[in-house]
């Protein structure tokens, strides 16, 4: 007997999940795009009018790889948590495990609408840079691809970080002191060249390091490290958060208890 996929229980979570976003689009879009803004004002305009290039890039377009990968981290992951915190917070996750739809299809629809509006998210901070400064795209396909790619990683981690989350303390906890510093550490704002020794081989123990010089080579065509380690750490982030979420749904890790 073949297995079937519900794709209509896929589409109406995807769907209410989408629905959520636009009705907090001051939250979900316009916050970002402000703060996107005011880097732009003190990094672009006050720090680098005392820099001039960096790799032969003009520092105000160096910094919006960084600035968006920033975004992307932080909306991937508070998109994902919350839409899978919230209905084990009001007790709707039983209604929901106990629905026609199996584990895959449950992280297929909150991952899937997560990446979606982090991704979309992306693009509007890519418009709104260029407003600022003058950008240029060398590899406009695989800039899509790290865009699709690190947005899905980060959701599925999200989605890790609210099934483990037991309140809204632990929600918040992880993003704001271990992925916002990482990603400031990461060589947002900065080459990892430009690190003394030995902060620039230190710096190469920072995963995010890899996520955002992959994203850079893909606008510029430089980076600090290679562009294949870089997809080879994404891809292993990747597979390893799909293996945790696998294991949170054989074992039922906080979600049937």
């Amino acid at each position: 007997m073949g297995v079937s996929f519900n794709g209509y229980g896929v589409w109406a979570i995807y769907r209410f999940e989408m629905a959520r976003a636009l009705r907090t689009v001051w939250q979900s879009i316009v916050t970002p795009v402000i703060t996107t803004a005011l880097y732009f004002v003190v990094f672009g305009s006050a720090i680098g009018g005392h820099m001039n290039e960096i790799d032969g890039v003009p520092y105000g377009a160096f910094i919006v790889p960084g600035l968006i990968m920033l975004s992307l981290f932080t909306q991937s992951i508070f998109n994902a948590s919350f839409g899978i915190y919230f209905p084990k917070f009001t007790g709707t996750i039983y209604e929901i495990l106990s629905a026609p739809v199996s584990s895959l299809e449950i992280v297929l629809a909150y991952v899937g609408a997560a990446a979606t509006k982090s991704a979309v998210l992306g693009l509007i901070i890519l418009a709104t840079a260029a407003l600022f400064v003058p950008l240029q795209i060398l590899h406009p396909v695989w800039m899509m691809a790290f865009l699709v790619l690190i947005s899905v990683t980060f959701s599925l981690f999200g989605f890790i970080i609210g099934v483990w989350a037991n309140g809204f303390e632990q929600l918040q906890m992880i993003p704001m002191l271990v992925v916002t510093p990482l990603t400031f550490l990461g060589g947002s704002f900065y080459s990892i060249d430009m690190l003394p020794r030995p902060w620039d081989t230190i710096a190469l123990f920072n995963p995010v390091v890899y996520l955002i010089s992959g994203f850079r080579w893909a606008f510029y065509g430089t980076s600090d490290v290679g562009v294949g380690y870089s997809l080879l750490a994404t891809a292993c982030f990747f597979f390893i958060c799909l293996a945790v979420v696998g294991w949170m749904f054989k074992t039922g890790y906080r979600l049937k208890a």
